[in-house]
């Protein structure tokens, strides 16, 4: 309680209302007073918040409060109470009317029996913004606003220039998540990784103040009354980070006969970034790696080489998870065959990489998906420089004799796999099972396939099609899963007929071509595929 203000419902946002009212706080970069509803500087401001040019954190516009000297007034001018509802409705409208949607958080306080509205307006995550210079029906005039001082301007010339080279520069893994906190962050897990780096910051860090730990560690971010987690934070320092982002996972999938066998065997790793890896890579070289020992007639020394190079497909592991898209809903997947073992992650590479370059096996990309998740895999020796990966997996390649792998992509880059053939002298061993089982199909029988509703029953290739397509799979993904290059007849002999029988369907039916189309089972798919795994 302030002397003769009454605060109402102040909590609701993360601001010191109560040093603002004192005066101790003045118009500024974070600050805006309004002493009526203006709709058009509203959206202004609102605007250069969002882009927030500095990395302050946004700011806040107080509705009903003059000032002078850049010191609030009190008792404030206030806000009609019959006009405060049209006012918030009015406020979501403008947010209409930046590009992208912008929407600030609106609270009404009560101050000396005046009303009055707070916006908190945030910095946004899809800088940059821009909005209209007029409210005009007419006007068909954007530009770009920031702040400047306590005022609010349009960005011009170098300025304009350093939001758009600022906000292209965001990766995806350097944003901030808004609807995490500090919390999700877990103390034992960054003393442990502090540990495991050798950093001279773990010494202290059991004694410092946790929000110091994390911003001198560049996993937070914004004001204190509004601190957030980095998605990177979240990825490597959250015993679930899947519950941020859907299907961060590693998936090694064995198919013992093949993919048109009877059976496979998954089995899924989750948890902190680095963790996942270390445990999938333990993992498959426990029951993928093997050691071949070949003793030659008239020759002592008997030759050794592996079935498949480990530093090799360690390299290409990591490299997946350093690269895949955080914001796709789909796992790193390691096919385990017996003549081959493919790892997939989704996107595939950036446009910088030409497709000539792929098949060549030299490309280095020009700009990097996640370089925070990098620069942490590169502090656990888990990766090492800038476009050293495609290198060593070479080099692993070739000091064990091994056939050359094939790096692929779709011409819109939906996907990236890695394919390494088993060594010749190790095709006659017999691949190992998993130790762990996880799904195991039953055999399908003409009767059964049957009514799937094909006349020849299911091809293997579409049988995985439907044991995948629980959720939703991009093209590119089931390409990689049936060992298909040719995207027509993929389309034509695999996808088509499924579609045609209502077993398969379209996310984005209206749009067939769409980049963005995933496909993805019906009711109809899934009743049946439960009556195979159950015969």
């Amino acid at each position: 309680m302030l002397d003769g203000v009454e605060l109402k419902d102040y909590m609701h946002l993360p601001v010191n209302i109560e040093a603002i009212l004192r005066g101790k706080v003045v118009e500024s970069e974070r600050v805006e007073f309004k002493k009526g509803w203006n709709p058009e500087a509203i959206l202004h401001s609102l605007c250069a918040f969002a882009n927030d040019f500095h990395n302050l954190g946004g700011g806040y516009i107080f509705i009903g409060v003059e000032a002078r000297d850049g010191r609030p007034i009190l008792p404030p001018a206030g806000v009609n109470p019959d006009a405060l509802d049209r006012i918030q409705k009015e406020i979501i409208a403008i947010g209409y009317r930046i590009q992208p949607d912008y929407h600030p958080v609106v609270s009404p306080y009560e101050i000396q029996g005046r009303q009055i509205l707070v916006l908190w307006a945030y910095g946004g995550q899809t800088r940059p913004y821009k909005a209209p210079v007029s409210l005009a029906k007419d006007c068909r005039e954007y530009a770009w606003f920031i702040r400047k001082s306590s005022a609010t301007v349009k960005a011009r010339g170098h300025d304009e220039r350093e939001l758009l080279s600022l906000s292209a520069t965001v990766p995806f893994d350097d944003r901030i998540r808004q609807d995490a906190s500090p919390d999700d962050l877990d103390l034992s897990l960054i003393r442990t990784f502090l540990r495991e780096i050798g950093s001279d910051l773990y010494k202290g860090s059991g004694r410092m103040d946790f929000t110091t730990l994390c911003r001198q560690m560049n996993v937070v971010a914004g004001p204190d009354e509004f601190l957030r987690p980095l998605n990177v934070g979240l990825l490597f320092f959250n015993e679930q980070p899947d519950k941020f982002f859907p299907y961060t996972q590693i998936d090694v999938v064995q198919f013992p006969d093949g993919r048109g066998g009877d059976q496979f065997t998954e089995k899924i790793f989750k948890g902190p970034v680095d963790r996942m890896v270390k445990d999938a890579l333990n993992y498959i070289n426990g029951v993928l790696i093997e050691e071949i020992v070949i003793k030659h007639p008239g020759r002592a020394e008997a030759e050794r080489l592996f079935n498949y190079p480990f530093e090799a497909i360690e390299e290409a592991l990591v490299n997946a998870v350093y690269h895949r898209g955080y914001d796709i809903r789909e796992p790193v997947e390691v096919q385990i065959l017996p003549d081959e073992v493919i790892i997939t992650s989704q996107p595939g590479p950036d446009r910088s990489i030409r497709a000539s370059d792929l098949k060549k096996d030299h490309f280095v990309s020009r700009r990097y998906r996640n370089r925070r998740i990098g620069e942490f895999l590169k502090e656990l020796d888990l990766a090492e420089g800038r476009g050293t990966g495609i290198p060593k997996i070479l080099r692993a390649i070739r000091r064990n004799k091994s056939p050359r792998p094939t790096f692929e992509t779709d011409d819109d880059r939906t996907y990236f796999a890695a394919r390494f053939p088993i060594h010749p002298k190790a095709k006659k061993k017999t691949q190992p099972t998993a130790p762990v089982a996880a799904s195991v199909t039953a055999p399908v029988t003409p009767q059964v396939a049957s009514n799937f509703g094909t006349k020849s029953g299911l091809s293997r290739d579409q049988v995985a099609i439907l044991q995948k397509c629980i959720t939703d799979r991009q093209i590119g993904y089931l390409m990689a899963l049936t060992g298909r290059s040719n995207r027509t007849k993929f389309r034509d002999q695999v996808l088509k007929p499924l579609i045609a029988n209502g077993l398969v369907e379209m996310t984005i039916p209206d749009k067939p071509t769409s980049r963005f189309q995933k496909y993805r089972l019906t009711e109809k798919g899934q009743a049946l595929l439960k009556s195979v795994n159950k015969s």
